[in-house]
């Protein structure tokens, strides 16, 4: 397996005592699939993300990248957040080029790399324009393009398209398949939107809460994975199993709570 995480526990230490936040997580994902993990507010899908990107460490269990222990932050795993993190004195190329220049990259070599990546994502004659000057879609293309210029092994997402609006969103939703399936990178993003797993995905881990638990594993096979299969029944069929799934478990916790 690329990434594998096994046996993964995250507990944080609070004045009501121990808080246990994930319990017992196991994945495995292959090489260039695209993973979405669904589940609530409560769910600890960016806990679980922050130990994937080697920004905390687990209380227990492990997470390996390529068969490498994750023991701290590395240039193997590229991170785009919800929110698009750019530098705003800086313009699209300079933004794109920071991480390159971070890990000690020359100026020719880091340029290069970074508009190409520019000119994936479709932003080259933007390359001078500063973050202010964008929309929000553009942004996080930018941010994308930096993430992507590292050559990662795992592109990380945090809720990447949670700020934006509907439109942006689906037009992000259609250019991040186009992406993936132009580079191949294998991709692992949260997110609490249960048609954007749906859509994107090749498979889903749907997370109950409190503690953060995997309820289920699914595939997801569509037929087409352009915006006019959100009319499949199929589709909607996935996206009745997963909100049944995420709507019982906050039942479950209410009652316990309760």
């Amino acid at each position: 397996m690329y990434l594998q995480i096994t046996k993964l526990h995250k507990n944080f230490e609070t004045k009501s005592g121990t808080l246990a936040v994930l319990k017992d997580i196991n994945m495995s994902i292959e090489r260039g699939e695209f993973i979405c993990a669904v589940g609530a507010s409560g769910s600890g899908k960016s806990t679980l993300l922050r130990q994937i990107a080697g920004l905390d460490l687990p209380t227990a269990g492990e997470v390996k990248i390529d068969g490498v222990r994750v023991q701290g932050p590395g240039p193997d795993r590229g991170m785009v957040f919800q929110h698009y993190t750019l530098y705003p004195w800086m313009n699209v190329q300079e933004n794109a080029e920071f991480g390159l220049k971070l890990q000690g990259w020359s100026k020719r070599e880091r340029r290069e790399r970074a508009s190409y990546y520019l000119s994936v994502v479709g932003l080259t004659k933007f390359a001078k324009s500063l973050p202010k000057e964008l929309s929000g879609g553009m942004k996080q293309r930018v941010a994308i393009a930096r993430a992507l210029a590292s050559e990662p092994k795992v592109l990380l997402m945090d809720e990447p398209f949670g700020a934006l609006d509907i439109h942006t969103k689906e037009s992000m939703h259609e250019f991040m398949l186009d992406l993936w399936q132009r580079t191949n990178i294998t991709i692992f993003t949260i997110t609490h939107d249960v048609e954007e797993a749906v859509f994107l995905s090749n498979r889903i881990y749907a997370l109950g809460a409190r503690p953060g638990t995997v309820r289920k594993e699914i595939s997801i096979k569509l037929p087409e994975r352009t915006h006019t299969v959100k009319r499949h029944s199929i589709f909607h069929d996935y996206c009745d199993e997963l909100m049944d799934l995420l709507r019982g478990h906050s039942q479950e916790a209410l009652a316990v709570a309760s």
